[in-house]
């Protein structure tokens, strides 16, 4: 039996590309669904988004985009990451779009060259005069989120560099440059997590009128007092200082739920509590207010317990906690509902 289920919802999916495309006032939105639509099913997700208006989908790796292709068939579909040579071809027979960051641009395929404005990852040095295949200039913000006059100069220089190209479709704003910066926004943007309704500014979501799509449930599988100096997990890192009710969940950092996340809230019964004690592969323990049945509801995800709130606990972000969530049919249940 699964021990949790992951609900997807494709309706926040649409109403967060729609509030995107809001911000975007005319400018395309192109959303990032590689890593699986960061954790949330990147055909699902890229059916929606495009249903709610995405001019595009984008991905990582040129398998990632051969996966879409079969799936969601003549939908514009551009990768990101560097292609090997071998992969040239089966991009070519597909009709994908190459990023070229480094190298020899390819022929007969749509290429987008990507200068290196301030990222220091990938990325051109100099951009060189577009061949007949490309049909894209590029760029990636490195601060949109927290350093608003490097992501002005990172502007600045793109547009420098491709003023004389203008006739391309030249894109550099990611979620956080598309919500804050208006005159980033150019043809297109690539939107990712913005699209799941998780904020880019580690905040409260529904500050950018986002809303979060992705739900994770599980249930209270066991339900135990502990007397005053008795403790549970590893390490003993909890011991009760008073007769204290505590309840295991059947879920732990095997199925994503990190072993940093000690002290965070979940949900049980609707109610807010505290995980406590050393999370294990398998399993938490969470402090209830008072004796609960085995069986008992508990939220990991949704109902007002955030991504951003899980990952500031465990000093990482919300991409993090997203796509770490795992949903093997042994270990979790996967639905998706259209609210």
């Amino acid at each position: 039996m699964p021990r949790s289920q992951v609900t997807l919802d494709l309706g926040a999916i649409r109403r967060n590309a729609r509030t995107l495309l809001r911000a975007l006032d005319g400018a395309e939105l192109w959303a990032v669904v590689k890593a699986d639509g960061y954790g949330h099913g990147a055909v699902d997700v890229g059916r929606a988004a495009l249903e709610a208006g995405a001019a595009a989908l984008c991905v990582a790796t040129v398998p990632e985009g051969l996966a879409l292709r079969r799936s969601l068939g003549p939908v514009r579909l551009l990768v990101l990451g560097p292609a090997e040579d071998a992969e040239l071809g089966p991009a070519r027979e597909a009709g994908l779009e190459l990023a070229i960051a480094d190298g020899a641009v390819p022929e007969g395929v749509r290429t987008h060259l990507k200068l290196d404005t301030g990222m220091g990852r990938w990325g051109l040095g100099e951009l060189p005069a577009p061949g007949r295949d490309v049909v894209g200039l590029m760029s990636h913000f490195a601060s949109a989120d927290s350093d608003p006059e490097f992501t002005k100069l990172q502007l600045q220089r793109f547009l420098e560099a491709t003023a004389p190209y203008a006739q391309l479709t030249r894109h550099i704003a990611n979620s956080a440059g598309a919500l804050r910066f208006r005159e980033a926004r150019l043809d297109a943007a690539r939107c990712g997590i913005a699209l799941y309704g998780i904020s880019p500014f580690d905040g409260d979501p529904s500050a950018d009128g986002l809303e979060p799509a992705l739900r994770w449930e599980s249930a209270l599988a066991q339900v135990k007092p502990l007397a005053a100096g008795e403790s549970t997990g590893y390490g003993r890192r909890f011991v009760a200082e008073r007769p204290t009710w505590i309840g295991i969940v059947p879920v732990g950092y095997a199925d994503g739920f990190r072993r940093d996340l000690t002290g965070t809230e979940v949900r049980v019964a609707g109610e807010p509590c505290r995980v406590v004690g050393t999370i294990s592969m398998d399993a938490f323990a969470v402090e209830l207010p008072g004796e609960l049945p085995v069986g008992t509801p508990v939220t990991l995800l949704g109902d007002g317990i955030l991504a951003e709130a899980h990952a500031r606990v465990a000093g990482t972000i919300g991409y993090e906690i997203a796509t770490g969530i795992r949903r093997d049919p042994e270990r979790a249940r996967r639905l998706v509902v259209d609210s």
